[in-house]
């Protein structure tokens, strides 16, 4: 084939090209192969870092977090706060003496806002989930006592006690008289599923009160 003044003979250039294999490797497809493949996928030993349990829940107390989270049997829980990816950790929190403060003063205006002036009727009162790891200077009480002097509201600690060390589906009773107010606030600093509220709300509700569930920290992001 003729080559036109001026233009490039490509047939040396052509000769030069290595024309790549089209034969295909053999795959393993055994059980062995696969099981191995998977244990050195790095994308799923990633995912479920990313999820572990061992990671403690964080928050970064931003404004403007208040939501109402339902539980089944079906009422709702009002926190103040949101679960973060950044800010303290739970640990830090609860070490944190000026946290007990800041989650009165913050868990008081909630209330207020919520409640309104019944709280000055005098047929309120306050209480919270029975103390389990932290017998001594437990978070939520000093919290519930802050918010209970605030409101001149009675507050009745240790009123719940569980026999277990159960999370989900534990079963809490009275250790002392039934509250003579009829509405009463439950406050937890920090719920996740809601059982402990749940349990809360089998002990008391059945006895005729109102129920009115409060936390700081909702522990769902």
């Amino acid at each position: 084939m003729g080559v036109r003044s001026g233009a490039l003979d490509l047939d040396d250039l052509l000769n030069d090209v290595v024309v790549p294999s089209s034969m295909v490797p053999d795959f393993d497809f055994s059980d062995d192969s696969i099981k191995n493949s998977q244990k050195d996928d790095l994308f799923e030993e990633k995912q479920r870092a990313g999820w572990s349990h061992d990671i403690e829940p964080r928050c970064d107390f931003s404004p403007n977090k208040v939501r109402i989270s339902f539980r089944n049997p079906a009422f709702g829980i009002i926190s103040l706060w949101k679960r973060s990816v950044y800010g303290k950790t739970l640990t830090e929190i609860k070490e944190d003496p000026e946290m007990v403060p800041f989650f009165i003063k913050g868990m008081v205006a909630l209330i207020r806002k919520m409640i309104g002036e019944n709280l000055t009727k005098g047929d309120w009162c306050i209480v919270t989930s029975p103390k389990r790891r932290h017998k001594v200077r437990n978070f939520a009480t000093l919290i519930s006592v802050g918010i209970a002097k605030e409101f001149k509201i009675p507050f009745y600690e240790d009123l719940a006690v569980c026999k277990n060390r159960q999370r989900v589906g534990a079963v809490f009773t009275l250790s002392k008289d039934p509250p003579k107010e009829r509405n009463i606030i439950i406050f937890d600093d920090f719920v996740t599923s809601g059982s402990t509220m749940i349990s809360m709300r089998d002990l008391l509700y059945p006895l005729g009160y109102n129920l009115v569930f409060f936390t700081g920290i909702n522990n769902k992001l």
